[in-house]
C-alpha cells in the first residue's frame, strides 16, 4: 500500500487563499447591505410589443359530410375476400349517391334570406332592387387600334370608361345582365354553382352616408391602400344546384326574373316579395334535362321558352305548368342558345352543335323536324349552316340575328318584313340566310372560358343596332349590325377575358363577366 503523502503549503499561496476569502466575504455583504437599501439592480423592462393590425375573422365554410374511408386491415379483413368487394361497393355506392344529392334540384319554394350565402343581410323591408322595379390569344393586345378610334362616329361609347372591377359571384359567370331600370344600374349574374349575385353599381359607402364613394380602381389605383376602401354591398343566392346558364327579366313586371340552370329547373325570382319558386322541371326527379336558356314572349305574359341541350325547345304556361308544357326537338344535337323576335315573337332562331342557324315560326306545328324522327315541331322558315358549331343565335328589334360561331367569325343574319310572312311560308332560299355580314374574331374560348356570345343591345336610344362581345384579349368589342366596330373597351387591371358581355337595355352601360366571378363595368 503506497504511503500516503502530505503536500504543504507555502505561506505564499496560504495568505493568497486568506485574501480571496476576505473579498468574496466583503462582496456578500455589500450586496446584502444595497438590496435592503432598495438600490439593487432591477429587473429589465420588456420591450413593447408592436401593435398587430386587426385581422378580419376568416369565415368558416361548412363542409359537407361525405362517407369516411375505413382501413380493411384494421376491420379485419382479408385483401380480396367477398366481404372487401361487398365494402369498395357500398363505398363506392355511398359516393355515387352522395354526389347525386349535391345536385339534385331544390323543387320548393326558396326564401331568399334562407339561400343567401353571401353579402349583407337581404331585409325585405329595405334592399335597393324592391323599389326599383382564336387560338393563341395575345392578352393586352388591341384589335381595334387608335386610327380605328379616331374614326368612329358614336362618340358616346367612344367615351365610355371602366367604372368598376369587382368580385360579383363566388365562381365562373356564365349569365349576366342589367336591370331593366334606366336610373341605377343594377347587375345581376349567374354562376357554375348555381348562385345569382345582386350589385347596386351606384351605392355608396354605409360609413359615410354625405361622402359618395363606389368601388371604382382607376388605372392608377394604388393597392397598399386597398384595406381603406369600402367593400361594396354584394348579395349572392343560392337558387339553383347547378350552372345558371341563362336568365331574363320579365317584359310586363321588372320585379320578376326568369332563371334556367342546367339542374333541369326553371325558376321564377320575385324581388318584391323576396322568394324563388319552380315554374318548370321534369316530372321525374331522376330525369337530367340541361336547360340552355330561356325567354319570355314580350306579347304574351304568361307563355314562357326554354331551351335544353339535347336538342329541344319548351313553351310552358306559366299559369298551369304542370299541364300546358309543349316541348319540341328541333336538332340531334346541343342547342346552345336561342331568340325569340322582339316584335313578332311567334319567330325563333336557334343555334346548335350541328354547325346550323336555324329560324322557326311557332305559328304551324309539322311532323317535320331538322334531325328527322316524324315528332311534331314548328315549321322551320330557313337555315345557314357554318363550317364549325353554332354558339349562340341572338334577335334584335330590326328583325337581325347575330351568332357567333367556332369557325372564327360573327355573322349578321338580315330578315326584312318578318310580319308579313304568312304561316307555312315556302323555305327560305341560301342566298336568303347568307350574313349580310361576317367579322373575324377569335371565338376560341378553351375550356376555362365561357363561350362568347353577340349579345344586341334591345333599346338603343338612337336607334342604332349594335351589339357587344368579349375578345379574348382581354376586351369587349362594340358592332353595329353592318359590322363596323364601334370601340373596344378594355382596363389595365383586366386579367382575365371578359367573355360575358352584356348591354343596358336603354342606356350606354355594358357589363362583362369572367372566369373568376367578377364584374367588369364601362359607364
Amino acid at each position: 500500500m503506497a504511503k500516503k503523502e502530505s503536500v504543504e503549503i507555502s505561506e505564499y499561496e496560504r495568505q493568497r487563499r486568506e485574501n480571496i476569502a476576505q473579498r468574496d466575504k466583503l462582496l456578500r455583504q455589500l450586496a446584502l447591505d444595497a438590496s435592503a437599501a432598495g438600490l439593487g439592480p432591477g429587473q429589465k423592462p420588456k420591450p413593447a410589443k408592436p401593435a398587430q393590425k386587426k385581422r378580419p375573422a376568416v369565415k368558416k365554410i361548412k363542409e359537407e359530410v361525405v362517407p369516411r374511408r375505413t382501413s380493411s386491415r384494421i376491420a379485419g379483413i382479408e385483401a380480396d375476400s367477398e366481404v372487401a368487394k361487398r365494402k369498395a361497393e357500398d363505398e363506392y355506392v355511398a359516393a355515387q349517391e352522395a354526389a347525386r344529392v349535391k345536385r339534385q334540384r331544390i323543387s320548393g319554394p326558396l326564401d331568399l334570406s334562407e339561400v343567401q350565402v353571401a353579402g349583407k343581410g337581404w331585409d325585405t323591408n329595405d334592399n335597393s332592387f324592391r323599389d326599383v322595379f382564336r387560338r393563341g390569344a395575345d392578352p393586352g393586345e388591341r384589335t381595334f387600334g387608335e386610327e380605328e378610334v379616331k374614326e368612329t362616329t358614336d362618340k358616346e361609347l367612344r367615351a365610355l370608361r371602366e367604372k368598376m372591377r369587382i368580385k360579383i359571384t363566388p365562381e365562373r359567370i356564365y349569365s349576366l345582365g342589367f336591370h331593366p331600370a334606366a336610373d341605377e344600374p343594377l347587375v345581376f349574374a349567374g354562376d357554375k354553382l348555381g348562385n345569382l349575385g345582386l350589385f347596386n353599381a351606384s351605392q355608396s359607402s354605409s360609413s359615410s352616408p354625405t361622402k359618395k364613394s363606389s368601388p371604382i380602381k382607376s388605372e392608377d389605383h394604388n393597392e397598399e391602400s386597398d384595406d381603406e376602401d369600402p367593400e361594396p354591398n354584394i348579395t349572392t343566392f343560392h337558387l339553383h344546384t347547378r350552372t345558371i346558364s341563362s336568365f331574363q327579366f320579365s317584359p310586363h313586371n321588372p320585379s320578376h326574373l326568369y332563371t334556367s340552370s342546367y339542374d333541369s329547373s326553371l325558376r321564377l325570382l320575385d324581388l318584391t316579395q323576396s322568394s324563388s319558386t319552380e315554374i318548370y322541371a321534369p316530372l321525374d326527379n331522376s330525369l337530367d334535362e340541361p336547360i340552355s336558356g330561356v325567354e319570355m314572349d314580350p306579347l304574351t305574359p304568361h307563355l314562357l321558352y326554354f331551351s335544353r341541350l339535347d336538342g329541344c325547345l319548351g313553351r310552358v304556361d306559366t299559369r298551369t305548368p304542370d299541364t300546358n308544357t309543349d316541348v319540341f326537338r328541333l336538332s340531334e344535337k346541343k342547342i346552345g342558345g336561342f331568340s325569340l323576335n322582339p316584335t313578332v315573337p311567334h319567330f325563333v332562331a336557334t343555334a346548335s352543335l350541328d354547325r346550323h342557324m336555324r329560324v322557326w315560326d311557332l305559328r304551324k306545328l309539322s311532323k317535320q323536324t331538322a334531325g328527322g324522327g316524324g315528332e311534331r315541331s314548328p315549321a322551320l322558315c330557313g337555315e345557314h349552316e357554318s363550317r364549325l358549331s353554332v354558339s349562340h343565335a341572338a334577335f334584335n328589334s330590326a328583325g337581325q340575328v347575330a351568332t357567333a360561331s367556332y369557325d372564327d367569325t360573327v355573322k349578321v343574319h338580315t330578315f326584312e318584313g318578318m310580319g308579313a310572312w304568312r304561316a307555312g311560308r315556302d323555305m327560305l332560299s341560301t342566298e336568303e340566310m347568307a350574313p349580310s355580314a361576317v367579322v373575324r374574331h377569335n371565338n376560341q374560348t378553351g375550356r376555362w372560358v365561357t363561350i362568347l356570345r353577340a349579345q344586341w343591345q334591345l333599346h338603343p336610344s338612337d336607334s342604332v343596332q349594335r351589339f357587344c362581345i368579349g375578345n379574348m384579349n382581354r376586351f369587349v368589342d362594340i358592332y353595329t349590325s353592318k359590322g363596323e366596330q364601334l370601340a373596344q373597351l378594355g382596363g389595365a387591371g383586366i386579367t382575365a377575358v371578359p367573355a360575358v358581355a352584356q348591354f343596358h337595355p336603354t342606356n350606354d352601360w355594358v357589363a362583362a363577366g369572367t372566369a373568376s366571378g367578377k364584374l367588369c363595368l364601362w359607364m
